[in-house]
């Protein structure tokens, strides 16, 4: 996953409205967005390499979401991040109790960003270049493969777009689906250095990263309202961007 914004307690109806973009290779293989047998009241998609899953919701209201840090040359030798997702979303607690409880391990995984939503609290929890947690303000937010709200163009753009959506009436999200459907790549001097070289970052640059090896493999928004009901809508892509299929669920506890 590597584009998101959320609006956390910012909209009288909404607690949480979230839209992200995973982008992945195409050949690593992914289940799209089902309930989950195993941990029930869960739906998220599934990654099939190593068990985890970018982003999931709970029919109590809990939301998590990860993404990767751009690091070249980091190890990645480490625990698989989609795991730390799932594992959250099956503990039953907490965002706040559950990020400081992994702190100790936290360097053990491959560089992350995480994000945990619950009823009354939204943490953050990332490894790089240090093991750190922080609680969330109201708002909206951004968040790429940097530190959270590090305002690069696409992420800047996506918040941007919600909080036009925050500040209307909360009922059409086309907004948001228009925006992660956008190829458009950002100029030159817009574009951060992250050590990739100019090629890179500027094909990186878009919102929807359209590539046949690489790309946007799944598009998701998830709302969760005040009276804590949850859905989650998916848009899947296959090589070269061609929209393979969509699903919408609204979790409900067991």
């Amino acid at each position: 996953m590597c584009l998101i914004a959320f609006a956390w307690n910012a909209h009288p109806r909404w607690r949480l409205v979230l839209a992200a973009n995973r982008d992945e290779f195409h050949a690593r293989p992914a289940a799209p967005l089902a309930m989950w047998d195993q941990v029930p009241g869960m739906a998220a998609g599934r990654d099939l390499e190593s068990g985890g899953t970018w982003l999931g919701a709970h029919a109590d209201g809990r939301v998590a979401v990860v993404t990767n840090v751009r690091v070249p040359g980091a190890d990645m030798s480490g625990r698989s991040r989609g795991s730390l997702v799932a594992e959250y979303l099956a503990s039953g607690q907490g965002s706040e109790a559950w990020t400081r409880a992994q702190l100790p391990q936290a360097a053990a995984y491959r560089p992350f960003n995480l994000l945990c939503f619950d009823p009354a609290n939204a943490c953050y929890l990332g490894n790089h270049p240090a093991p750190g947690m922080r609680q969330l303000t109201p708002g909206v937010h951004g968040l790429s493969n940097a530190d959270i709200d590090t305002p690069w163009p696409k992420t800047r753009a996506l918040v941007d777009v919600l909080e036009h959506w925050v500040d209307g009436d909360g009922d059409d999200i086309a907004p948001l689906w228009t925006t992660l459907a956008d190829p458009a790549e950002w100029p030159d001097a817009r574009l951060p250095d992250t050590g990739i070289g100019i090629a890179l970052e500027r094909r990186l640059s878009a919102a929807f990263i359209r590539g046949h090896a690489y790309g946007t493999r799944a598009s998701t928004v998830v709302t969760v309202d005040t009276q804590g009901t949850v859905c989650i809508r998916e848009r899947r892509y296959g090589p070269d961007g061609v929209f393979t299929g969509a699903s919408e669920l609204a979790p409900r506890a067991a």
